[in-house]
């Protein structure tokens, strides 16, 4: 069987870390988004991949290229303009002539939910299978109604007290060729899109059986800045320890750690795993890596840094006499010495963080900041939980930042100063 991977958005919600990246390339627990995809595929037995790409293609293609270096064969099918589910997956028609899985490239599943959704279709009572799942509020999904496992009707992010089910599409699907029939009837919904599952209402209104998989598996959508620490948090809470690199006498690992080739753990260190560290990444001295925190390639730790349950990307240089806290730093950045990064409110109250203009509950108690690639702090700057700082962005020396920042600005504090005749007296 192939497969076809939808990563042609952007994740505007993930803004700013998503100005130069796709939200699939995204790295947590060591690697991007979109890897976990392509191996859970591979492990499953499906090596023929399609990904329909778009935003930052050139991203995606130089780490995948042809796919095998990671057991894969890969096409890749540019979708020009975003118009919707429907018209990326119509995009598949030109290479797909049998069955064939489609994934969201933006969810995380495990193989073993992979094995079973084949094993369903087998049986070969249904055109086209969606994969669901139960969660608590379903009003930002599409929501399913079922009779038996046919599905009988498809309903948006209803309102919660009209929502048919608390069952919702997983956005994990099996199709014949047939359902490229049905995205040529599709017509634009309101949101200005061609939908998938205006597709598949289709072809129930067109008597072919859609049927739903519930899953019990994992599946963990990724949608919002938070949400990547909770899937980092996810995959390293099964890191096995592997080191790759040196460690200084006098370091002090406790639990699980990965230190990647040409890094350094300097001494004096102190680690709580699970921790991951990439290549070529020197750490320390006297620094405090606390679990949950993931370092990808070629970073500096400077000496006497603390770091809790956070992700440092590629190229990043946290400096001396900092304090990092559940948060997330582009790629190329440069924390200054003594920057200090607040993650808990005075009041024990959820951390709450602007999204698409407007101001979401992370759920979470504790949460920093995010920081897009190539921000610069400057020495004994602060931050509220909560903040976005834009790509490229500086902020000046002592500065207290409270509030967003957008991209490619330079804060400047203005401060006051008396300045006295002083003879030694």
């Amino acid at each position: 069987m192939k497969a076809v991977i939808l990563t042609a958005g952007e994740g505007t919600r993930m803004r700013p870390l998503t100005i130069t990246r796709p939200k699939t390339m995204l790295k947590v627990g060591g690697k991007p988004i979109l890897q976990y995809n392509v191996e859970a595929l591979r492990d499953a037995g499906v090596k023929e991949l399609s990904m329909v790409v778009g935003y930052h293609e050139e991203v995606i293609k130089e780490h995948f290229g042809d796919g095998s270096n990671f057991g894969v064969n890969i096409t890749y099918l540019t979708q020009e303009e975003r118009l919707g589910t429907a018209h990326a997956i119509g995009k598949a028609s030109k290479v797909i002539d049998e069955e064939f899985i489609v994934l969201n490239g933006d969810i995380i599943v495990d193989p073993e939910l992979i094995i079973s959704l084949i094993e369903r279709y087998s049986h070969g009572d249904a055109t086209s299978i969606l994969v669901l799942t139960e969660v608590e509020d379903p009003s930002s999904f599409g929501v399913v109604e079922l009779d038996g496992d046919s599905i009988t009707n498809l309903v948006e992010k209803p309102a919660p007290e009209e929502a048919p089910s608390n069952l919702i599409n997983a956005g994990i699907y099996i199709f014949n060729p047939q359902i490229f029939d049905a995205i040529e009837k599709t017509e634009k919904s309101q949101r200005g899109e061609y939908e998938i599952t205006d597709s598949l209402l289709i072809q129930i209104k067109e008597n072919m059986k859609v049927a739903g998989f519930k899953s019990t598996n994992k599946w963990i959508d990724i949608g919002r800045p938070w949400e990547l620490l909770d899937v980092n948090e996810h995959f390293l809470k099964d890191l096995e320890t592997q080191i790759d690199g040196e460690v200084e006498e006098g370091a002090t690992i406790h639990g699980p750690v990965h230190l990647g080739k040409g890094s350094i753990i300097r001494s004096g260190s102190y680690i709580m795993g699970p921790v991951y560290i990439g290549e070529n990444c020197d750490i320390g001295p006297n620094n405090y890596l606390r679990k949950s925190t993931f370092i990808a390639n070629n970073v500096s730790i400077g000496n006497a840094v603390e770091i809790k349950n956070s992700i440092i990307m590629d190229g990043s240089n946290v400096n001396h006499l900092s304090y990092v806290g559940d948060s997330i730093i582009g790629a190329n950045c440069n924390v200054a010495a003594g920057t200090n990064i607040a993650n808990l409110r005075f009041d024990d109250g959820h951390v709450k963080m602007v999204v698409k203009g407007a101001k979401i509950d992370s759920g979470r108690r504790k949460f920093g900041v995010v920081f897009g690639d190539g921000v610069k702090t400057g020495i004994n700057s602060s931050f509220n939980p909560g903040v976005k700082v834009g790509v490229n962005s500086r902020v000046g020396s002592g500065a207290i930042i409270y509030s967003d920042i957008p991209s490619n600005k330079i804060v400047l504090p203005r401060q006051e100063h008396v300045i006295l005749d002083y003879h030694g007296e």
